[in-house]
């Protein structure tokens, strides 16, 4: 039987409709109410343009106030929100809309030469609003959102969230994490990407503000920190590194209580870094099929267990598929984890068994419990019958000073199958790759340090700041390097 609740926007306004929902950095303010009523009135004007119950529609933009109205809206109007990611090209754009059946686009600029049919939030404010009944109710079987993986490994997969995926998520989180009174989100995270929506969800869930940046500011998010009265933020590996520098020998408010670090395991040397300036770091793990994190580190064993993402969240379950203490694929089951792949039910049968979700992740837990996320299994890189992990080099190196980040990968070895090999974005132009490979050798075992060591302005990234280690393999192949 389908789990029915009032739409959680229209009563988070009726509960507290002076809260603030939203709050922008040029200091302009949203309530509960003000958000509901213009994302009534955005529904009521995407009806004359047919959007309908079960229409997909794809949303461009970045962190921009029309973004949350409209994703609000398609809520009203219980159509579907297809997220995109502005960063990709036309071409795997127009993949996305053609798989999802995307009837149009909203987008915040017309910079975007799309085959597909867009329309501006600036057009649609123009347009006059068609009345009629707006949903009041929220059905949590029913899809919300669809948002595509990276496509690393192939075509990239839509990734069907229902409304009780987010509900779940962000219950899960909140038992974790708990919630007070105070308590205000920061957001510099995309919107497109689920890091970024989750933040938006649970804010009308519990009723506390987002402080939302359009995009990622490493000055801008510090100073909100510093003044904003941030209690909680999402951050991945690079921004905690921002965040140390910017920081120095400063500390930040004792009102600060989390910074969530997801984006794939973060160098222990950083979090000891982060420790030592008293700064509240809790790793996380979670993906797109799992609505955001679905592991957790308590506040309670944050400087406890550093290195580990800690247990699932409470209505959520973990798995490793190797015996105790030993590395092998994560797998996760739970409420919050997607049911499967839009129009692809191969990869769906293929990924998700009796409930449990194959992650494609290696990892392992200690005697408690607690998780330890090692690395993808695509990344492994396997030399000479040794399994060589990415992550372990990658910490090692981005703790040598002067070395801002580090990312490593296997390259086609004809005695060995693969070796490693990193690349390096350097602070200091001095640093030559004997100094690296001499500081590798003390931290590493032999197979392990990097045979080949390649310079790089900054390593790619996608639009979370998560590296994106094909595209390393790309460098190689194009020579797209420096030497020192």
């Amino acid at each position: 039987m389908a789990e029915i609740i009032p739409h959680w926007l229209s009563k988070q306004a009726d509960l507290a409709p002076k809260q603030t929902a939203i709050e922008l950095a040029d200091g302009t303010t949203y309530t509960f109410l003000e958000l509901k009523e213009r994302s009534q009135l955005f529904a009521r004007k995407l009806r004359m343009l047919g959007v309908r119950a079960g229409s997909k529609i794809g949303i461009l933009s970045t962190n921009h106030i029309d973004m949350v109205i409209a994703i609000h809206a398609l809520t009203y109007l219980k159509a579907v929100g297809v997220l995109l990611n502005i960063r990709l090209t036309k071409q795997e754009l127009e993949y996305q809309l053609s798989d999802a059946g995307v009837e149009f686009v909203l987008v915040q600029e017309d910079d975007r030469e799309l085959d597909s049919k867009t329309a501006l939030f600036s057009d649609v404010w123009k347009l006059h609003g068609q009345q009629g009944e707006l949903s009041s109710e929220i059905n949590l079987d029913e899809t919300f959102t669809i948002i595509y993986t990276s496509g690393t490994t192939g075509f990239p997969k839509g990734v069907v969230h229902t409304y009780g995926n987010h509900w779940w998520s962000a219950a899960g989180s909140m038992l974790n994490l708990g919630l007070s009174k105070q308590d205000k989100w920061l957001a510099a995270v995309p919107m497109f990407h689920v890091s970024g929506l989750s933040i938006l969800l649970r804010s009308v869930i519990y009723g506390i503000p987002v402080y939302m940046l359009e995009n990622y500011d490493k000055q801008q998010f510090h100073e909100a920190l510093m003044n904003k009265g941030v209690t909680i933020a999402s951050v991945v590996t690079m921004m905690v590194k921002d965040l140390i520098n910017q920081l120095s020998d400063d500390r930040y408010p004792d009102t600060l209580r989390c910074l969530l670090l997801g984006g794939g395991p973060a160098p222990e040397s950083l979090l000891e870094k982060a420790k030592a300036r008293q700064m509240p770091v809790f790793q996380s793990y979670g993906m797109t099929e799992t609505s955001s994190q679905i592991v957790t580190l308590s506040p309670v064993k944050a400087l406890e267990k550093i290195g580990s993402s800690g247990k699932p969240l409470f209505p959520a379950q973990l798995k490793i598929n190797a015996p105790d203490g030993r590395v092998g694929e994560i797998y996760v089951k739970g409420p919050m984890v997607t049911k499967g792949y839009f129009n692809n039910a191969e990869a769906t049968k293929k990924s998700i068994k009796d409930g449990w979700l194959a992650t494609g992740d290696l990892g392992y837990t200690d005697r408690e419990g607690f998780l330890y996320v090692v690395d993808r299994r695509k990344d492994l890189i396997i030399s000479g019958a040794e399994n060589i992990y990415p992550t372990e080099i990658e910490k090692v190196l981005s703790a040598m000073e002067g070395i801002r980040e580090a990312g490593v990968i296997g390259k086609a070895h004809e005695k060995w199958g693969q070796i490693p090999v990193a690349f390096v974005a350097v602070e200091h132009p001095t640093i030559s790759t004997d100094d690296i490979l001499a500081f590798a050798k003390n931290h590493l075992a032999g197979y392990k340090v990097p045979k080949e060591i390649y310079f790089l302005d900054n390593l790619p990234r996608n639009a979370s700041n998560k590296l994106v280690r094909h595209k390393l393999q790309d460098c190689l192949i194009d020579n797209d390097f420096q030497s020192h």
